[in-house]
């Protein structure tokens, strides 16, 4: 598998972007990794890196993008945080991959069984830890399926509210980056969702966002 070169990222429309990701994690579920020569991708990263999306994941140590979309050196940008929620940090770095890198393609890839969801279900306060999950608070009281038992031992409501943060923080991208939803409007790039399950290693797309 070669790198990414400017060529091969300018003619990547936002659908063969997403393609390659699908690809990819068909790869992985199925155990078949593409041989690439790391050191050699070293080498032909070391002037310069062409990424065809940027990937907004959570921190879970069993959620690395790279892995589960088998891409090697160059070839995304990789933005972690508990939750995979947003903030003006987290929406510059997306700028910078789109307008400045060339990237086509923004992914929010929530995850099952998600620690981060699971504690902001059950209003854990805690440090530095109660502002974070606080974003978390929209797709919470977004969840109108659930009436008794909405908790973090609910698996229902986890689940749902997971999906919800998901759709939350790509809408939220549009409304707090003009850049972005201007990119999108005139088909530059594309913004969708994503849910990877652990169990299985299959990630599940929204595009509809």
């Amino acid at each position: 598998m070669r790198t990414h070169t400017k060529e091969t990222q300018d003619i990547l429309t936002p659908a063969l972007a997403l393609e390659i990701l699908r690809e990819g994690n068909a790869r992985f579920v199925n155990n078949i990794k593409t041989h690439r020569n790391l050191l050699q991708q070293v080498n032909e990263t070391s002037t310069g890196q062409f990424p065809f999306a940027a990937i907004l994941s959570c921190i879970d140590s069993r959620t690395s993008a790279e892995l589960i979309f088998d891409q090697g050196l160059g070839d995304i940008f990789s933005i972690r945080i508990a939750g995979n929620i947003l903030n003006e940090d987290i929406l510059g770095s997306m700028e910078f991959a789109c307008k400045i890198a060339g990237s086509k393609l923004i992914v929010v890839l929530g995850h099952t069984k998600c620690g981060a969801i699971e504690g902001a279900c059950n209003n854990i306060e805690m440090g530095n830890i109660t502002a974070l999950l606080s974003k978390v608070r929209p797709a919470i009281e977004k969840e109108k399926e659930t009436v008794v038992n909405r908790n973090g031992y609910n698996k229902l409501f986890v689940h749902n509210v997971t999906v919800n943060n998901i759709f939350v923080t790509a809408q939220k991208i549009k409304e707090q980056s003009s850049i972005l939803k201007e990119m999108e409007a005139s088909g530059q790039i594309k913004i969708i969702g994503g849910l990877y399950d652990l169990d299985t290693g299959h990630v599940t797309f929204y595009e509809s966002i």
